[in-house]
């Protein structure tokens, strides 16, 4: 995969994670090393027949457009749906690897308590808690292990919400990713639209590319009124550069920007419990399309050419992105999940099975792809996606 580069890397930002991959690749993968996630031996009971998993991920600074419209309105309740982006972008990780019972989660807030104020820290924390009570009567068996609140001014200048959960799964469930092999077929589950399990529309933005998306798309307006929400050695030139107020209305669609941007992130695990439940043995592989966006992918499987010619139509808010920033297409199927964050990889007589069930969720979904032999001449995986008459090449992860 190419090195970082454009407007996401110069807010000192990386789709690739290159530096990270490198630091990290080199240590032990654990028991199933093509896993979407490292999992371990079942350290918590010593059971020979179960594993572990702990994972970590956050709402991003998806937490500062929240920060933003609670400045500007008042309005402490948005914290709810940034308590929902932060925990489901772990559980969306762990229904990769077909974990989604005997999971215990624990939240960190780091704030800066003279601007995220008490009222704003209880809507937060009571809004975690009721979303977990939500994904239990879905299903999901998971609860709060509690967590912290950290003081830290000199650390952020507003709120970063982070999350980490653990699993304890039988071995013999686990979805290992070896099985994602040319052949297969890639379905993929919208971002974008309303869940029976929502209870808005979802502009499909999730937690991912939200440092480009806020400040392209919001105006020069929040720079000089909260520098609190910013690092200061950012080129000004890239910072809330956008037309937009968060009142604005976002083209193509009923909501406003800031209805858009903090959509909360959607979960697909009451999907994907339903087809394994359902077609035991369905699912060959799953893939988060959370950081890397559409290329997300080419960390899994071994030899294979993931080729994306029948993706969905863009929804409306990574458009209004691409059209305020100027961003290329190559950079945005990077960074975005661009109209669907969940794929379903299976053989093509099981597609149709995959689509039923995720529509009776109200959730869109169609055969976006295929999976063919790596044509590399060193055998590693790589990406095409197909965007209008373009062909866009990504090549495997350093």
């Amino acid at each position: 995969m190419k090195k970082d580069t454009g407007r996401y890397a110069a807010r000192g930002v990386s789709a690739g994670k290159e530096e990270v991959h490198s630091a990290v690749d080199k240590l032990d993968r654990g028991l199933f090393p093509g896993a979407f996630c490292k999992i371990t031996e079942d350290y918590l009971t010593g059971s020979k027949t179960r594993c572990n998993v702990i994972h970590s991920d956050g709402s991003g600074t998806k937490s500062i457009i929240g920060y933003l419209h609670f400045k500007e309105t008042g309005d402490a309740s948005v914290f709810r749906g940034i308590s929902q982006d932060s925990i489901v972008m772990n559980i969306d990780d762990l229904i990769c690897i077909g974990a989604v019972e005997r999971i215990l989660l624990s939240n960190t807030v780091n704030r800066n308590a003279k601007n995220f104020t008490g009222a704003a820290l209880a809507e937060l924390i009571g809004g975690s808690e009721d979303f977990l009570a939500k994904l239990r009567k879905l299903g999901v068996k998971i609860y709060s292990g509690g967590g912290e609140t950290a003081d830290v001014g000199d650390l952020t200048g507003a709120v970063v919400v982070d999350s980490c959960a653990v699993a304890v799964m039988k071995r013999d469930s686990v979805i290992s990713g070896d099985k994602i092999k040319p052949g297969l077929v890639i379905v993929g589950l919208s971002s974008s639209g309303k869940a029976s399990y929502e209870d808005a529309e979802n502009s499909g933005i999730g937690s991912n590319g939200l440092t480009s998306a806020r400040h392209d798309m919001l105006s020069p307006y929040y720079r000089e009124k909260y520098p609190e929400t910013y690092d200061s050695n950012t080129d000004k030139n890239l910072v809330y550069c956008g037309p937009h107020k968060m009142e604005d209305k976002l083209e193509g669609s009923d909501l406003t920007v800031g209805q858009a941007l903090l959509s909360p992130t959607r979960t697909y695990a009451p999907i994907v419990m339903k087809i394994m439940k359902k077609h035991p043995g369905l699912i060959r592989g799953l893939v988060h399309c959370s950081g890397g966006g559409q290329t997300k992918c080419v960390r899994f499987g071994k030899g294979v050419h993931f080729i994306k010619d029948n993706l969905m139509p863009v929804p409306p808010i990574f458009k209004a992105i691409q059209k305020a920033s100027g961003t290329s297409d190559s950079e945005m199927f990077e960074v975005y999940n661009m109209g669907h964050r969940m794929e379903v990889y299976c053989t093509k007589a099981d597609a149709k099975k995959v689509i039923e069930i995720s529509k009776g969720f109200g959730v869109d979904a169609q055969v976006v792809g295929r999976i063919e032999k790596s044509k590399r001449k060193d055998g590693r995986n790589h990406v095409t996606v197909v965007c209008g008459k373009k062909k866009l090449e990504y090549g495997p992860r350093a």
